[in-house]
């Protein structure tokens, strides 16, 4: 299987360094600055795996056509990457790797919906520079058929992928991803801290902030009649019983899990992209929450309030203070 890696990112970089580890035959494609330091230097890949330089072709577009294309830009960068790659995106597979649930939907319009396969990452990966990037953590990618049922061809990809990575085949994609909506969760706060997930959440008023998020995201979901769908290794039960807990309670178990996640410092999706001085994926993630609310007449103001200053963080550069942000959510 002939593949394509469109996004140099973090889960790209590491996508497409360990599949040609596994004699894949793997061409990850990137801005001119990331294909430029990957084709001279390679890919250096450290974290939980070791460190090592593996030596990926890299390009800034398609110049052929592949059996499967896997789209690992932010959802907000989807539309610009198909356009940039359409001439030689017409007959291949088509697979979303993307958080949030839009990525599929924005894609669909493009592709006939055999040809399109959904994915969830559960590793954890860190982008440091152009051609550096940390596996931070292991974890399934799991993969599916967002509009039909998965068949041989489903199957051939995860085996494909499996080559590299623990891969799961699963029924019912779309309901994993919005369960994965609420792993996400938690990236908007090292955001406006500007810090590591580990040293934000060393904060036990920012794990309660975090708690309070969640409820008010799980309830809109609920209200939107959105079936949330158990992924292997992670049961809805555990987003739901820590919604339900006792606030202090739920803190104190987010903040022994995202303190202890990775040895390597880890920074969040959302905040990754702020460091690159990129637009990020808030509003398809807490974003997300907030759109469904107003669809049903509902409001969720607590994340409502995050997207907006990460929003304001975007535009400034300027980072809160976690004194400031417990000011404005009265945490104290």
């Amino acid at each position: 299987m002939k593949i394509a890696v469109i996004g140099a990112g973090a889960i790209g970089s590491v996508a497409a360094a360990y599949l040609k580890k596994s004699h894949l035959d793997v061409t990850l494609f990137g801005k001119e600055d990331q294909v430029r330091a990957i084709n001279k230097n390679g890919l250096k890949v450290s974290g939980v795996r070791g460190e090592e330089t593996i030596h990926v072709p890299a390009k800034i577009v398609l110049d052929e056509e592949y059996d499967l294309v896997i789209f690992t830009t932010k959802t907000q960068d989807l539309e610009t990457a198909y356009r940039v790659n359409a001439e030689y995106l017409e007959r291949g597979n088509i697979l979303t790797t993307q958080n949030g649930v839009q990525g599929d939907n924005i894609l669909s319009s493009h592709f006939d919906k055999p040809q399109m396969f959904s994915s969830i990452v559960m590793f954890g990966a860190t982008y440091i520079e152009p051609g550096e990037v940390v596996l931070n953590f292991e974890g399934d990618w799991i993969v599916g058929n967002p509009y039909t049922p998965i068949g041989p061809r489903t199957h051939e990809i995860g085996a494909e992928l499996g080559k590299a990575f623990k891969t799961v085949v699963a029924d019912n994609i779309m309901g994993m991803k919005y369960l994965k909506l609420f792993v996400n969760f938690n990236n908007c706060i090292p955001a406006l801290t500007g810090r590591s997930m580990q040293e934000t959440f060393a904060d036990m008023d920012l794990c309660r902030l975090s708690i309070l998020l969640l409820r008010e995201g799980v309830d809109i979901v609920r209200k939107s009649n959105i079936e949330l769908v158990s992924m292997p290794q992670f049961p809805v039960e555990k987003i739901n019983s820590l919604a339900a807990m006792p606030v202090d309670q739920a803190a104190g178990i987010m903040n022994q899990t995202l303190t202890r996640l990775s040895k390597e410092p880890l920074y969040g999706s959302i905040l990754q992209s702020i460091k690159r001085g990129k637009a990020s994926e808030i509003d398809f993630i807490n974003g997300e929450v907030v759109a469904l609310a107003k669809q049903m007449r509902q409001q969720a103001p607590l994340n409502e309030r995050v997207v907006d200053l990460v929003h304001q963080i975007e535009r400034t550069g300027k980072f809160l203070e976690p004194e400031s942000i417990k000011k404005e959510f009265n945490l104290n």
